[in-house]
């Protein structure tokens, strides 16, 4: 009633001498609500410029100066960027330091037929990164503004995590050793584009080597593929890496978008779209990625295919992960934000269950791990776990070809998850 008289004085003045009474009562309240729209309309652009500063403050300490730009196919921006002037150097701890030598491989590694390197989707243009230079994807005011604050920009949401509790919407299909030392993990991870239901979900496949109690001080080392809207804008599976020191509350990012990773490779772009995916009862296509702990230096690094160095993670980013790892972990995760009060549709792998198997269902094949004396060795009592298997499911086994490998994944919502 009174919104309707609210706009008797502005818009019908022939009704005045009819509704005197009323158009009294609206007009002071029309008085005390311009007022308010006022100040809302003074206060609303002060906050957005404010967060517009923040982030393009936020940018520039993300985005180097580039030596040569690479415009990609599927849109991305890739910036080649001096090895010295890349985010990690701007780590206290690490300012004025250089990019480490490469370190021992692991006993039992075979780099026989190196991976191609051309994996990802900026390769296409046929541009590359000059020797000296690392590719970094630019990241833009877009990527930025879809976070839910500048300050959780390219960070996992801070969660207690648990490999066995979804009650924070996160859903998992895994592999996992535990109750030993760990010095690293490698793994053939099946690489797919699931459908994720909305910009606030994901979907990912990787591996975590994990230290610490499942607490405040939990240490990961994460590294796999993943489709997340929110963080790239897009449902390409990307190449990605992560790391924490405090369970993903102040410390660690994903990719380059901290100080932490130290990239030393000038041909694989961290964040950038993974070309070709597998399909259903078509071609399959799998990634080789192995984590592990450097004798010498005590640094973690990445390789990928056989015998592509990445770069690494300096031990002085962690505390327990200094040491050694207490649990490898492989496998799949999802965020279910219940859309309508029901289960997400957001696909995990595939998007079909494990009993589907080879073509079908999404794999990890070639599990191993790193023991105390630099040797990669099977698994030695790989134990799996779907904590919602309606949704997402997963089944390991053993053979000669594939050593300790796993099915898994799912639809999500359907008639027995709904």
């Amino acid at each position: 009633m009174v919104s309707c008289c609210c706009k008797i004085p502005i818009f019908v003045f022939v009704f005045l001498l009819l509704l005197v009474i009323s158009s009294s009562i609206c007009a002071a309240h029309s008085s005390e609500t311009g007022n308010s729209q006022a100040n809302n309309q003074t206060f609303r652009p002060e906050e957005e410029l404010k967060k517009l500063k923040l982030v393009r403050e936020r940018l520039n300490k993300i985005n180097k100066p580039a030596l040569k730009t690479i415009q990609s196919p599927d849109g991305d921006i890739i910036d080649c960027v001096l090895l010295r002037h890349q985010p990690a150097f701007d780590h206290p701890k690490l300012k004025g330091k250089k990019p480490l030598d490469p370190p021992e491989r692991p006993n039992g590694h075979n780099r026989k037929g190196m991976a191609a390197e051309d994996f990802q989707m900026w390769m296409m243009s046929g541009e590359s990164c000059p020797e000296g230079t690392i590719p970094i994807r630019r990241t833009t005011e877009e990527d930025m503004l879809r976070a839910s604050s500048v300050a959780s920009f390219g960070k996992k949401p801070t969660r207690l995590v648990r490999r066995d509790s979804s009650s924070d919407g996160h859903e998992h299909a895994v592999g996992y050793v535990s109750g030993d030392e760990y010095y690293g993990a490698k793994a053939n991870i099946n690489v797919w584009a699931p459908r994720v239901s909305n910009q606030y979900e994901f979907s990912l496949s990787q591996l975590w080597v994990i230290s610490g109690s499942f607490g405040d001080d939990l240490n990961t080392i994460e590294a796999g593929w993943q489709v997340s809207p929110e963080l790239y804008g897009d449902y390409y599976p990307r190449f990605f890496t992560y790391w924490t020191s405090d369970a993903y509350q102040a410390t660690g990012c994903y990719n380059l978008l901290c100080s932490g990773f130290v990239q030393t490779n000038n041909r694989i772009a961290i964040g950038a779209a993974i070309s070709p995916t597998s399909s259903y009862g078509g071609g399959q296509f799998d990634i080789s990625l192995l984590v592990w702990k450097d004798p010498k230096h005590g640094n973690w690094w990445l390789e990928f295919g056989s015998g592509i160095l990445v770069g690494y993670w300096p031990s002085i980013l962690f505390t327990h992960l200094r040491d050694r790892a207490s649990m490898v972990q492989f496998g799949g995760e999802i965020v279910n934000t219940s859309p309508g009060g029901s289960h997400t549709s957001t696909e995990m792998g595939s998007g079909h269950f494990a009993g589907e198997g080879f073509g079908k269902a999404s794999y990890f094949r070639n599990l191993q791990v790193v023991d105390w004396d630099n040797n990669l060795i099977p698994l030695p009592n790989l134990k799996v776990l779907a904590d919602h298997p309606n949704c997402y499911d997963i089944q390991g086994g053993i053979n000669t070809v594939w050593g300790n490998y796993f099915y898994y994944g799912g639809p999500g919502r359907n008639v027995n998850c709904p």
